[in-house]
């Protein structure tokens, strides 16, 4: 299911599910989203500081809570990640939420909320938050991929070949998002449903040997097994481990040889600066040749 389109004057709340947020983020974000013709407003604890967290746990389910349900808001952005929804995402009723759906927005730790979203079959938006509204341009392609989905339109991105992509066309949902956040999730009822499905993973500043232990837990869980396809964002932010004698690139290739499905490299989407939005939990095509590769909806 697709969250309804906005129309002008819409109403957006930012919140802020997990950790503390500078409020220069917050005033310029508002700034960017007035432009847009929408109506930014706030959660109660959007500002709030409690210790790494933006309020106390049950101050975050709150706003959180709030912003689901209230049917004067019709999208939600959140205003960072860091760490937080881990110890509150069971706390959430999605009920009222999964009756009347709305665009969510963000990324890293916010890959629970997207994942929670998705396995009720509704879709979301991989994307910038407050801080990069703030520091971007106003015409950034990462900010206007965000506004055209919300306003109706879907991105198709080509992307130039890798020396270690893999071949193929796929169909499925769009679902995943920071690889160390959903394999926390691993086992819970928050898991990934991974079934027939193209995987997106991205990740910041994990060492080669941890994303190989990450990786290697989804194989040997059967996980990797299961999907249709595979876009491998960007894993930023690492420091060097020579004894691994492999980039991580070479390492999730590896880590997935034994499968047929395309494998699509070095996607603009994760932890840096050109982070393309991906609408999570849509139906999907992925196409992977020896000239590059497509992904659109």
């Amino acid at each position: 299911m697709t969250p309804n389109t906005l129309k002008y004057n819409d109403q957006i709340r930012i919140i802020s599910p997990s950790g503390v947020i500078n409020p220069d983020y917050i005033d310029g974000a508002k700034k960017i989203l007035t432009s847009w013709g929408l109506r930014p407003s706030e959660g109660q604890y959007t500002r709030a500081e409690y210790g790494r967290f933006a309020g106390t746990h049950s101050q975050r389910v709150a706003d959180v809570q709030q912003a689901l349900d209230d049917p004067a808001v019709k999208a939600i952005l959140c205003s960072r990640g860091g760490y937080g929804l881990a110890p509150i995402i069971d706390k959430l009723d999605f009920s009222g939420f999964q009756k009347s759906p709305k665009w969510l927005i963000g990324f890293s730790d916010i890959s629970i909320l997207h994942n929670a979203i998705t396995n009720l079959g509704i879709a979301s938006i991989h994307g910038v938050m407050t801080k990069y509204f703030t520091e971007l341009p106003p015409d950034a392609e990462q900010l206007q991929g965000i506004k055209d989905i919300l306003f109706g339109k879907f991105p198709a991105y080509t992307l130039p070949a890798q020396p270690l992509n893999r071949t193929g066309q796929a169909t499925g949902k769009l679902i995943g998002g920071n690889l160390s956040v959903l394999l926390g999730m691993r086992g819970s009822k928050f898991d990934m449903q991974l079934q027939n499905n193209i995987l997106f993973l991205e990740d910041v500043g994990e060492r080669p040997y941890q994303i190989d232990r990450m990786m290697q837990s989804l194989r040997l869980s059967g996980a990797l097994s299961q999907i249709s396809g595979l876009v491998v964002g960007q894993f930023s932010e690492t420091s060097e481990d020579p004894l691994m004698n492999k980039s991580i690139s070479e390492i999730i290739y590896d880590t997935v040889a034994e499968y047929d499905y395309p494998v699509c490299f070095d996607f603009p989407a994760g932890h840096v600066d050109y982070n393309l939005p991906l609408v999570l939990g849509a139906p999907a095509h992925l196409n992977v040749t020896s000239d590059g590769a497509t992904l659109g909806y």
